[in-house]
């Protein structure tokens, strides 16, 4: 079974089930604390959802707020698979946000193992900001 996370009628992420809903409630939890949308809407037709491009980047510009105002280890831990996972979504749909410097290596670093297994089709490009320790 899949949970597949749609725009405009293409699939970006053909989720597993049990990935799909919980990235799918985490995203509805976080988005109550930050006191936005998510940008993520259930289809029950589906049985997966539909990502509002704009919303959800606006939602995803929220996480990355939250995540890099906080000195707090924990907040930070919380934030961060969820981050990563919208981070890599949103490139899926043509979008992303600007990182800082101080993130951006450790971050994408995440998002080409996210982006691999999540079927990111140029989930590489994520790891070229990370050294290749080879060159």
């Amino acid at each position: 079974m899949s949970y597949p996370y749609e725009l405009d009628d293409e699939t970006l992420w053909d989720a597993g089930s049990h990935s799909g809903r919980l990235f799918f409630s985490l995203t509805q939890s976080a988005a109550a604390y930050l006191e936005r949308p998510s940008g993520l809407i259930e289809n029950d037709r589906l049985g997966g959802c539909d990502v509002d491009l704009p919303a959800f980047r606006t939602f995803a510009e929220g996480l990355y707020d939250a995540y890099s105002r906080t000195n707090s280890a924990v907040l930070q831990g919380l934030w961060r698979g969820l981050l990563v996972t919208s981070l890599v979504l949103l490139d899926m749909a043509g979008s992303s946000i600007t990182l800082s410097a101080e993130h951006e290596e450790s971050l994408k670093s995440e998002m080409a193992s996210f982006g691999r297994s999540m079927g990111a089709a140029n989930w590489r490009q994520y790891s070229s900001a990370v050294p290749n320790p080879g060159n």
